[in-house]
């Protein structure tokens, strides 16, 4: 490897992307085009990014496989970076097996940790858990131990574990310093004001106030009866009642649950339920096979008593009813979250994301569009979605360990 080429390697692994271009940007032999590209997907520049590294991949020689598999796992992170979420993980389980084999550890965990938050944005926590657990720690740079940090605590905070989330975001803040590389701690204190931001509301007496993760935590530890709305589901200390497929059923136990201790009248949860104006007698039949079929699932947790002006939801063993919401509540909000953290996404990895359809997916972008809260770029296979204004990418997260030579 050659001064330039190693410089500009090193200003790459301290995010120096401009040092690092003004060394290697008029050359463009193999390694140079690949640490252009690094660099160029460091300044935000992903489509630029993806075809310097391909060529890259294509100008080294056959028998510099360690070269070539550095190469799929940079363009596996600007795929991550930039939201395509359809990338081959068999393909990049190889280039992770060749690397370990050739002693590259740093970059084969690189290659796992890529894998473990493609799965964590998917919302295959226990997957990403296992990838994380089997990732040898020793093996690990100051930064891509801030990286494992950070996705340890992306987990616990997706399962309501604020403790742990703590714990690992302050381990990820140790070691981001370690690094020494702004980005990055930029990265790790944008995840630690998560901590100290409302993630959702609590509704009960007919008061609305906001939580935070480990106010939901304790929620959940409590003995109250808890009508989740971010999951759509009625959860009890040790039971769980999913109703994300009952949607009537959940708008009436929510209903339900945000008038207790009165109760509903019938009217009123016609209207939640059905979204019926003038009810007649057959939405009222309606209403009591409904009732009758919410009955059946929550018996484990509550009654629901008839009263003369409607149902009343009773706890069982005393407990109160609390009803959790989206901290902002709309038609999209599940979608606007994922838009939420800054990138920009495909329609495709959205439905991936949120396990719909993709025609779902991008019926509810053109409404958010037509209201002004989306807004996207590109046509086709390279249209990608974001929240206006258009927001700088996150990208941190990249390649931490030089690409070229051995």
């Amino acid at each position: 490897m050659d001064g330039l080429i190693t410089a500009a390697a090193r200003a790459l692994a301290m995010g120096d992307a401009i040092g690092a271009l003004n060394r290697v940007a008029l050359r463009n032999d193999a390694p140079a085009l690949a640490l252009r590209g690094i660099a160029m997907a460091q300044l935000g520049d992903l489509s630029r990014a993806k075809l310097l590294v391909r060529r890259a991949a294509r100008a080294f020689a056959p028998k510099d496989v360690v070269a070539r598999a550095r190469c799929v796992v940079v363009e596996a992170d600007i795929a991550l970076a930039s939201r395509d979420l359809a990338w081959s993980s068999k393909k990049l389980a190889a280039a992770a097996e060749t690397l370990e084999a050739h002693g590259d550890r740093a970059n084969a965990a690189h290659a796992r940790h890529l894998e473990a938050r493609r799965l964590l944005l998917i919302g295959r926590l226990d997957e990403a858990a296992r990838k994380l657990a089997a990732i040898d720690l020793l093996a690990l740079t100051p930064a891509l131990r801030a990286i494992h940090e950070l996705a340890l605590a992306g987990i616990a905070m997706r399962r309501i574990e604020a403790a742990a989330a703590g714990a690992a975001l302050g381990r990820a803040e140790e070691a981001a310093r370690w690094a020494g590389i702004p980005a990055l701690a930029a990265e790790v204190e944008q995840a630690v004001t998560m901590l100290d931001t409302p993630v959702a509301r609590r509704i009960a007496h007919g008061e609305d106030r906001a939580l935070l993760l480990a106010d939901v935590e304790a929620l959940f530890a409590s003995k109250a009866l808890v009508v989740d709305a971010c999951r759509n589901l009625v959860r009890g200390r040790d039971i769980l009642v999913p109703l994300a497929r009952r949607p009537v059923l959940f708008a009436l136990a929510r209903a339900l649950g945000e008038a207790w201790p009165q109760d509903v009248t019938r009217d009123g949860l016609l209207a939640r339920a059905f979204g019926a104006r003038h009810a007649d007698e057959s939405h009222r039949a309606r209403l009591r096979v409904e009732i009758g079929r919410l009955r059946r699932q929550l018996k484990p947790l509550a009654r629901i008593d008839a009263t003369k002006r409607g149902f009343v939801l009773s706890p069982l063993a005393g407990r109160e009813i609390v009803v959790l919401a989206h901290p902002v509540e709309e038609r999209h909000a599940a979608l606007l979250a994922l838009l939420a953290d800054g990138q920009s996404w495909s329609g495709s990895a959205l439905a991936l994301a949120l396990g719909a359809s993709q025609r779902t997916v991008q019926r509810a972008l053109k409404d958010m569009a037509d209201a002004g809260k989306v807004q996207s770029y590109g046509r086709g296979r390279a249209q990608r979605w974001m929240t206006p204004p258009l927001p700088g990418f996150a990208t941190s997260l990249l390649l931490a360990a030089p690409l070229p030579g051995g």
